[in-house]
């Protein structure tokens, strides 16, 4: 058994992991802490998990932490690089939050308030050369919920040279569960039930780096997008439509071949049958992407779709999924591609 703890346990993505690590046959709960929650019990911030209810979070401290033999960091951006840092170098660590992602200082320091921590390996195994990397990996940067939808749709068609690289445009919707459990004004429930908004436009969102950086690596040249995220009137769960000019005479069958290529041996990623386009509650409460597909050829441009759960494969899920690659395990223990509907 493997005692793993979570720093950051207060939080949604951070209570997303404890609900999957209970369910885990090879995980054991060990040390839970928080920020501003310490001295509160799991059961006051996280009733939805009874077994847990007498738990008190602890103060996130290296020596606390290090008690563990993996740890996942479920903290707010900026945080996680500092505890990182004083952890033993053989530790197994999963970090969720974005301090270790990028491979460029500069990148980062466009989009986030904090010094560069630095490059681990990237944890989206179903791209094209990831596992390689994550296998023996003991420090690996959890991508972000809209990087890791937004890859998932179009990695493949980079690879194969279908879309043309900087002619990528992404509208997609999260929800409110993806901003953090932090009280703002514009999260309450008067302000977005019943409506629908953008925010961070103008290639202004933090996962804009992110994403390029994966596609460029994949595709081998310079790729950009022009990213427009919305929050959506829902507690969880991603759509992404990305669109992107075709860079041939291709049909919808042919992007339909490179997805069922890249993803038909994979357990979590899903191209929908032609007439089914994916739905943010199919995939809720799992670890599950799905995928459809057509090509407009009115505008000679493809479109593709992405439905996955910001706290799942978005985020808890995908941490555990690398979990067990650095544990050896099968990358489906204590993880479900059924999501819960209605």
């Amino acid at each position: 058994m493997v005692t793993v703890a979570v720093a950051g346990a207060s939080g949604y993505a951070g209570g997303e992991l404890l609900r999957l690590i209970l369910g885990h046959p090879q995980f054991v709960l060990g040390p839970v802490t928080a920020g501003t929650g310490v001295g509160r019990t799991v059961g006051q911030v996280h009733p939805q998990l009874p077994a847990l209810a007498d738990r008190v979070f602890a103060a996130t401290e290296v020596g606390v932490l290090a008690e563990a033999d993996l740890v996942f960091l479920a903290l707010p951006h900026g945080e996680s690089g500092r505890i990182a840092s004083g952890l033993p170098e053989h530790l197994p660590v999963v970090d969720l939050g974005a301090d270790h992602r990028l491979a460029d200082p500069q990148a980062w320091g466009q989009f986030y308030d904090s010094a560069h921590a630095g490059t681990w390996v990237y944890g989206l195994p179903e791209l094209p050369g990831a596992r390689s990397e994550l296998v023996g990996a003991t420090r690996i940067a959890n991508p972000g919920c809209y990087a890791t939808a937004i890859s998932l749709g179009l990695a493949p068609l980079v690879l194969e040279g279908l879309i043309q690289s900087q002619d990528i445009v992404v509208v997609a919707a999260s929800g409110t569960s993806g901003a953090g459990r932090k009280a703002t004004e514009s999260l309450l429930a008067s302000t977005v039930m019943g409506s629908m908004s953008p925010y961070k436009v103008g290639g202004s969102h933090q996962h804009t780096p992110e994403i390029e950086q994966s596609l460029t690596r994949i595709a081998g040249e310079p790729v950009i997008i022009s990213f427009t995220p919305l929050l959506a009137p829902m507690s969880r769960g991603i759509l992404a439509t990305c669109t992107a000019r075709l860079a041939g005479e291709w049909a919808t069958s042919h992007i339909r071949d490179a997805l069922h290529s890249a993803y038909a041996a994979e357990p979590f990623v899903h191209l929908l049958p032609t007439d089914q386009w994916p739905r943010t509650d199919s995939t809720y409460g799992s670890n599950a992407a799905q995928l459809q597909a057509v090509v407009d050829h009115h505008a000679g441009r493809v479109v593709v779709s992405v439905a996955l759960d910001n706290l799942g494969k978005g985020a808890a899920g995908q941490a555990v999924q690398n979990a067990n690659i650095i544990l050896g395990l099968p990358e489906t223990t204590g993880l479900s591609a059924a999501g819960v509907a209605p």
